[in-house]
């Protein structure tokens, strides 16, 4: 007997070649691996930067001095901000001796976990979340113990590698007593080349978008920048031609703030955030013209000639950007000249955008998509040239 199986419609976002063609920097340092297999997936050439790392501060004095204050008297309210978070802080207080302890005092809070991986923690933990926030946001924890009355109130909140200032001090100006809890804390990675590498490709161009995974990440790559004297250069790419991709608000919070619009998924996760890059970047990075009867789809550093793939160096790729920016229009040598990577000198000007078009044409295949005007340039052949 012979089975049918349902076809399952293939949509832009999962198609297997839907990033084809683009190059995309991953900044993340935990799952990092499997945030680049996401995107490699569809297609993408993944540059990767490590902007960060994490440090455990299972021998930290105040996290030890945060885990006694909380055993001092019982806890009404535990904020629990992140999985690998709390599970540190059992893993440490099971060092310390001070484990049984530590569940008997949260076992009579109200556990009030961020997001469903807080909460995963806590059960795994053998403890009972009290109440989760639909938008997974510390803003909606915030609102919603202030929505309550605080004054006597202990409540521990977990950080989750920076200060929670504006949280804590709004509990406390509600009249909480307020425990911090450093599990533990983002610095910068220990090799920033590769982040460096990174800021350079974004500020040229030379990828199409950036994946952050927090906001420390962020934070990390504008300091790096703004130590070399590009943050405003940096800001200003990802507010044009390169798109900033976060994986939720409070990781784009550092962008928005100044003034950069990032894109970012309907959910916090990996594979929301693969997927609206895989949707994004065909939607805006990718320029469709006909030349010489030939369908072309000029994406990051490929082109699709009538369906074809086809990869190009980033001195043909420049020029071709160039031609596609006037379509059936010359362009003459030294305009040509001026967008080629590294800046040639003008002795040498000529000789270097003619092997630029040589290897265009010989990357393209089919003849007659770009076409020379004797004495005047190079054009993509869209059209009279209406100079």
């Amino acid at each position: 007997m012979t089975m049918l199986l349902e076809e399952v419609p293939m949509t832009l976002e999962t198609a297997p070649d839907a990033l084809a063609g683009f190059t995309i920097g991953v900044t993340a340092t935990r799952r990092s691996e499997e945030l680049a297999a996401l995107l490699e997936r569809r297609g993408a050439r993944v540059v990767r930067a490590p902007a960060i790392r994490i440090v455990p501060l299972a021998e930290d004095a105040g996290l030890l001095a945060a885990t006694r204050a909380c055993l001092e008297a019982s806890v009404d309210d535990v904020v629990i901000t992140t999985g690998v978070g709390f599970r540190g802080w059992m893993a440490a207080a099971e060092g310390w001796g001070l484990s049984a302890d530590l569940n008997a005092h949260l076992g009579n809070a109200r556990l009030l976990a961020r997001g469903p991986k807080a909460r995963g923690a806590v059960r795994a933990a053998g403890l009972v979340d009290f109440w989760t926030p639909a938008t997974e946001s510390c803003e909606e924890v915030k609102e919603y113990l202030l929505a309550q009355d605080l004054r006597g109130r202990r409540i521990a909140v977990q950080l989750h590698g920076e200060p929670l200032d504006g949280f804590v001090a709004s509990l406390r100006e509600a009249g909480a007593e307020v425990i911090e809890v450093p599990v533990y804390r983002w610095l910068p990675y220990r090799d920033t080349s590769p982040l460096r590498r990174l800021i350079s490709q974004v500020i040229t161009g030379s990828v199409d978008a950036v994946a952050f995974t927090s906001a420390p990440a962020v934070l990390a790559m504008l300091g790096a920048a703004r130590a070399d004297g590009l943050e405003d250069a940096l800001l200003a790419a990802f507010d044009t031609r390169v798109v900033a991709a976060c994986v939720g608000p409070v990781t784009a919070g550092p962008l928005t703030q100044r003034g950069v619009r990032a894109v970012q998924p309907d959910r916090a996760r990996l594979g929301a955030l693969a997927r609206t890059l895989a949707r994004h970047l065909p939607e805006s990075g990718v320029t469709r013209l006909v030349a010489g009867g030939h369908d072309l789809e000029i994406r990051g550093h490929a082109v699709v000639v009538d369906g074809e793939l086809k990869p190009l160096p980033p001195a043909p790729m420049a020029v071709l950007k160039r031609l596609a920016a006037r379509p059936g229009h010359v362009v003459n040598r030294a305009d040509l000249r001026v967008v080629l990577p590294g800046g040639p000198s003008r002795d040498s000007a000529e000789h270097a955008v003619e092997m630029a078009i040589t290897r265009l044409r010989r990357a393209l295949g089919p003849a007659g998509i770009v076409e020379t005007v004797v004495k005047r340039g190079y054009r993509l052949a869209c059209g009279r040239d209406e100079r």
